[in-house]
């Protein structure tokens, strides 16, 4: 089930965060810079907190939940016009379920249901299972501003659904 985040979530999208930062960033950065204990966690959950916070003029939090347990969370933000995916995450104990997607689409919903039509995202360079998933649901690289740092831009073109057509 894909449904809006509550402040209650904030603990277990903190968690989940933290283990799935470990998946992509080890081996790459020191580990004081993803698991850097406690205080890493509390910053981690401020940043949680002020997302699920946020008008839904202003983005959302999405979580995926499977009995009982969020498996999943993605949020995006729209300002100043540009709208950005700026987390999805899945638990890495749930990879290859479908979760993943399952929140890639409500994102999508939402975002037509919002009127946008381009939403853009960074990915860690490193992160090859990433980037290969978002590729794989329409994102791609701009030539104009292809990174950021040690991330890699992608926008991603929403395209409105159909309308249903037919007699009634």
């Amino acid at each position: 089930m894909i449904r809006t985040a509550h402040p209650a979530d904030l603990d277990a999208i903190a968690a989940l965060h933290a283990r799935a930062r470990a998946t992509y960033y080890t081996g790459h950065i020191p580990e004081q810079a993803y698991a850097g204990g406690a205080e890493l966690h509390r910053r981690t959950r401020e940043g949680w907190s002020r997302a699920v916070a946020r008008d839904a003029a202003e983005g959302g939090v999405l979580c995926a939940e499977q009995e009982g347990e969020i498996t999943g969370v993605a949020a995006f933000r729209t300002q100043d016009g540009e709208t950005t995916l700026t987390q999805l995450h899945v638990d890495p104990v749930h990879w290859r379920r479908g979760t993943g997607t399952a929140l890639h689409a409500a994102c999508l919903d939402a975002w037509r249901r919002a009127g946008i039509r381009r939403v853009r995202l960074e990915v860690y360079e490193h992160n090859l299972r990433a980037q290969a998933f978002y590729a794989n649901h329409g994102w791609r690289p701009d030539p104009a501003t292809p990174r950021s740092g040690t991330h890699r831009t992608l926008w991603l073109q929403v395209v409105p659904t159909p309308a249903a057509s037919g007699a009634e």
